[in-house]
């Protein structure tokens, strides 16, 4: 029984779990916090608490010696800088920071519009993406650019303090808005943007899904407690860490119920949607992840449960009123300036029905987003369940909306921690040689609860798009969009 590791170096936290690689079952596991730094919109933390949060988690979970390969896994976009020596040059730029909004609105407007990075690149820039706080830190520290030897993602900081190498995997390439999803290569013309002037000398290698990214170094190994030469796993970005910890087939939706919510899938074929709704990132296995988030999720029905004072669970079966709680605007649909809404009180109207209607304002978000991507991509299976993760996936009244409002089966896997066992699956293919997805399949990382498909609730639909369309005028939006 071979033992690996899986990382998950998320914006909070790092989280290692030791599996063993015949039967996928977590023999051990380590964690240990980051602290985020940053006001307004920024949103930054020292690489460096990365490493240090790798052998403090290593070290927590006590069978780091045992340990036979590693892989990596990490929260996309972010942008980590480093000098000629390898150490980080300033703090790194997260994906949540967002202060590069504006050098995003520059990037598409020097090369014609959003349909040209759609179809070339596969994805319209916004601020989250690397490229995009490259252009900001060449216009805001030109001196930290102009010294900087090699720009790296926070996963690809990790494998080359573990290994030596500058390297990365196509997932989180293709979450730069550099790294073509058509030709699968660094897209020079992007690279010769005026914003970037970017050399691709100072970008990663980028590794198929079963390249190895190194050997642990000596250093390394006797830092995080680790055996020198074991192999390091490729890594990848956290949404597809996740999606290749499931073992998915293509078409099958997941949807990811955080604080925000992102539905996505495995499609064979990529993505190309100008409106910027789906992002066509690459996976771990080789094919593409179109992704689309919501920005309220879990946090907005919670909130209103407690404005209302009544438990999350109490939502009432039915009800005509309708609320959509877009506390921060909406990305699936595009309201940017959009607030919360409620509509349909009356005399008798209870605070119950008021918190169902919350729910389902914010999970048909969720399935609308799914619509978007069924439709920018190799096509969503109609006769696939709903794969639900994430915290609100524990809750009742989630999984029983979701399920009435969708028509679809509903499936909830017992397997927690998603994205390190992914990473985890990536370092057992390097001690097996099969292929990462196959390894996570073997696994059985899907078994859990199946809800069966029940009867579609057409008119809770109905209801709740009519004020959809209603919202979407009252900002200025096509509700189509």
């Amino acid at each position: 029984m071979p033992l690996v590791a899986g990382v998950d170096c998320s914006t909070q936290s790092t989280k290692v779990l030791i599996v063993d690689s015949d039967t996928g079952s977590i023999v051990a596991t380590g964690r240990s916090g980051h602290h985020v730094t940053g006001s307004g919109g920024a949103r930054e933390t020292d690489p460096l608490v990365w490493w240090k949060a790798l052998a403090s988690a290593l070290a927590d979970s006590g069978r780091a010696s045992e340990v036979e390969a590693i892989s990596v896994a990490g929260q996309q976009h972010g942008m980590v800088v480093l000098d000629q020596s390898g150490a980080p040059l300033r703090r790194a730029k997260l994906w949540n920071d967002t202060e590069s909004a504006p050098d995003a609105t520059a990037l598409i407007q020097a090369t014609g519009g959003p349909d040209w990075w759609a179809e070339h690149i596969g994805l319209v820039p916004v601020a989250s993406f690397t490229a995009t706080k490259w252009a900001w830190l060449r216009r805001v520290e030109p001196d930290v650019a102009a010294a900087t030897a090699a720009i790296r993602l926070p996963h690809d900081f990790l494998n080359e303090r573990l290994t030596g190498l500058g390297t990365t995997d196509r997932g989180d390439g293709s979450g730069t808005a550099w790294w073509s999803t058509a030709t699968e290569q660094y897209a020079q013309e992007v690279l010769d943007l005026a914003a970037l002037e970017l050399d691709t000398a100072l970008l990663p290698a980028v590794l198929g899904p079963q390249e190895a990214a190194g050997e642990v170094t000596t250093a390394a190994a006797g830092y995080l407690g680790l055996t020198t030469g074991i192999p390091v796993g490729p890594g990848t970005g956290d949404n597809a860490g996740a999606a290749l910890g499931l073992g998915l087939d293509s078409g099958t939706p997941v949807i990811s119920l955080g604080t925000s919510g992102t539905a996505f899938m495995v499609s064979r074929t990529r993505t190309v949607d100008p409106s910027g709704t789906v992002a066509g990132f690459a996976d771990a296995t080789g094919r593409f992840l179109p992704l689309a988030a919501t920005l309220n999720c879990t946090l907005a029905v919670d909130r209103i449960a407690a404005w209302l004072g009544i438990d999350r669970e109490a939502a009432a079966e039915r009800t005509d009123a309708v609320v959509l709680p877009y506390f921060d605007g909406e990305r699936t649909p595009n309201l940017p300036n959009a607030a919360a809404t409620v509509t349909g009180l009356r005399h008798d109207t209870t605070p119950e029905q008021i918190l169902r209607a919350a729910y389902e304002g914010a999970a048909l978000s969720l399935l609308g987003a799914i619509d978007v991507i069924d439709a920018n991509s190799s096509g969503v299976d109609p006769a696939a369940p709903i794969v639900l993760v994430g915290g609100g996936a524990k809750g009742e009244t989630w999984r029983k909306v979701i399920g009435e409002l969708s028509g679809r089966a509903i499936e909830i896997p017992a397997a927690e921690e998603l994205v390190a066992l992914g990473a985890a699956a990536q370092a057992a293919s390097m001690l097996s040689g099969e292929p990462p997805e196959t390894v996570a399949r073997r696994w059985g990382t899907r078994r859990g609860a199946v809800l069966p498909a029940v009867a579609r609730h057409e008119e809770a639909l109905a209801r709740i798009r009519r004020v959809q369309q209603a919202t979407a005028v009252l900002n200025a939006t096509d509700p189509t969009s």
